[in-house]
């Protein structure tokens, strides 16, 4: 079984107590540390490797969804938090769970199951995991759905779609998707980047499948896929170059 190094940052003592308790009778957790502030939490990720944080939103240093966005993106996030306003933001920054204290040994126990899947999931897409050719060029890659792994050429994928706890990944000549419980980021990352573009928050492109650009979207037969602001100046970029004159 997989053991997840965590950390919990909270700078309430009994908040901070009760996910130890919970923390220390979930078999595949292990407790590096327990911090009241980012600077300690900063300190824990120097010294040790942490997979998973436990991590409160309001904290008297820095906002814990700010916190989030400066340490490393392989550690994954559950937040722990009095506050339900901030749901929507959590999933911006790719959080695995959001619980509302009190927070039930159930309710965590859950959480922590979804970042145990998810960290299984990761592991399918380590390079090892990818067939290359000769030239070192990535073939296909592995992708978990369903209880199984499916290999993929990536030469056959058109794009990739990103929901809320899962992606669609489309293939060519395929009428439905393969759906896979994994992050855009880690598809992202196990995708070649000579290939493959991120052109929204939800959408990953093969531009050698890209035929039409209309008006700042990408076609595909009956599916129009959006170019957000932030990618457009990058999606252009590469397209520009390929431009007869």
């Amino acid at each position: 079984m997989i053991k997840l190094n965590c950390v919990i940052i909270d700078d309430e003592p009994l908040a901070l107590g009760l996910l130890e308790t919970y923390v220390n009778q979930t078999p595949f957790l292990h407790l590096v540390n327990s911090c009241s502030s980012a600077s300690e939490l900063l300190e824990s990720i120097k010294k040790e490797r942490v997979d998973l944080l436990f991590m409160d939103i309001h904290m008297p240093d820095i906002n814990g969804l700010e916190l989030s966005k400066i340490i490393d993106n392989n550690i994954m996030v559950i937040f722990v938090t009095a506050y339900d306003q901030y749901a929507v933001e959590s999933y911006k920054v790719n959080a695995v769970d959001y619980l509302l204290k009190p927070v039930s040994y159930a309710e965590f126990l859950s959480a922590a199951n979804k970042a145990l899947n998810l960290a299984d999931l990761r592991s399918s897409f380590q390079r090892a995991d990818i067939a290359n050719d000769d030239s070192g060029e990535c073939n296909s890659i592995f992708v978990k759905s369903d209880y199984k792994l499916l290999q993929i050429k990536v030469k056959d994928v058109l794009y990739v779609e990103g929901l809320k706890d899962y992606i669609k990944i489309y293939i060519e000549n395929e009428i439905n998707p393969i759906v896979s419980l994994v992050s855009m980021k880690s598809i992202e990352e196990a995708l070649p980047t000579e290939k493959f573009m991120r052109v929204h928050r939800s959408y990953i492109v093969n531009m050698s499948k890209v035929k039409i650009v209309d008006r700042s979207r990408i076609v595909f037969g009956k599916v129009y896929i959006p170019i957000s602001d932030s990618y457009k100046e990058k999606f252009n970029e590469f397209v520009g170059l390929k431009i007869v004159k």
